[in-house]
């Protein structure tokens, strides 16, 4: 196991950040860390990579005790904080060979290469850091996290600041990374999730309320999202009739959009209702949940 984390609580003051967090997180995993802003996200992060403590609890990674063994845990693991810390009157090549140097990589400038290719620095290399946009100072942060080769990687927010090709890079080299590393991610981009995260793992005023596959949790939501036409006009006021329907949206024409959170598959009730006041449904589509809809649905109770 990775990262196993027993029991964490962390104070701040009176104010109660993190309430008895457990989870682990296995090898060649790619784990999407999810929460509103102020839930307690970055704080469990912090305390992962030591750089401060729990209040109560213990946290393991790759075998290391976080605060018995805290050198140890840095080596196995690299870091892309939310607010991505650079040296901006370095440039790119300068940077990642003085982080090389810190880790005492053999063949700095070799691996100092490899990280330029691999996060597509290669015409910005020789630029000082901070004449560098948004997108390609993440690009150079990322670079130096996973420099020393390490069994971990704990991302906050990684792809800030990136435009659509850029996005869409980073997220195939993170998911490159994760089929020979454990990587932890925080973002808000929920496409992001659905497209790279093995796991989701949501937080909500510093306790967990979900942690399963993201194609589970898209799957046991309450919510139902029905799309449906019929052969002619119908009022709104009488599609608030059908039985476990709380919301209804006119679309267009005659096709409406219908909102239940009943457990039952409510379709049979839509085609119930057609038949007893003689319509006929021409299209009906029920919408899989997107990881929007699962975030809302759970950090709002």
């Amino acid at each position: 196991m990775s990262i196993l984390v027993n029991n964490i609580s962390k104070l701040y003051g009176a104010q109660k950040a993190l309430n008895n967090i457990s989870f682990e997180v296995g090898s060649n995993e790619i784990v999407g860390f999810l929460g509103p802003n102020g839930a307690g996200k970055s704080t469990m992060m912090k305390i992962l990579t030591c750089y401060i403590p729990p209040t109560e609890g213990t946290a393991k990674v790759c075998g290391f005790d976080i605060t018995q063994q805290s050198l140890e845990v840095r080596k196995q693991i690299g870091y892309l904080p939310e607010h991505n810390p650079l040296y901006l009157d370095m440039y790119v090549k300068e940077f990642l060979e003085f982080v090389g140097g810190i880790y005492k990589i053999k063949n700095s400038k070799n691996r100092v290469k490899e990280m330029i290719d691999m996060t597509g620095l290669q015409l910005e290399q020789n630029k000082k850091i901070g004449a560098l946009s948004k997108g390609y100072r993440q690009r150079v942060g990322l670079a130096q996290a996973i420099i020393h080769d390490p069994k971990v990687l704990i991302m906050d927010e990684p792809t800030t600041g990136l435009d659509p090709n850029q996005l869409e890079e980073i997220r195939g080299l993170i998911k490159a990374l994760g089929k020979e590393k454990t990587v932890m991610l925080s973002t808000h981009i929920m496409q992001e999730v659905e497209a790279i995260c093995d796991r989701v793992i949501i937080i909500n005023k510093g306790e967990i309320v979900a942690n399963d596959e993201t194609k589970n949790l898209q799957k046991n939501t309450t919510q139902q999202i029905i799309t449906v036409e019929f052969d002619k006009e119908v009022s709104e006021k009488l599609l608030h009739k059908i039985t476990n329907i709380e919301k209804v949206s006119h679309l267009q024409g005659n096709t409406w959009q219908l909102v239940s959170t009943s457990k039952e598959d409510v379709r049979k009730d839509i085609f119930n209702f057609a038949v007893a006041n003689n319509l006929s449904v021409l299209t009906l589509n029920k919408e899989e949940q997107k990881m929007e809809d699962v975030f809302k649905e759970l950090t709002k109770k």
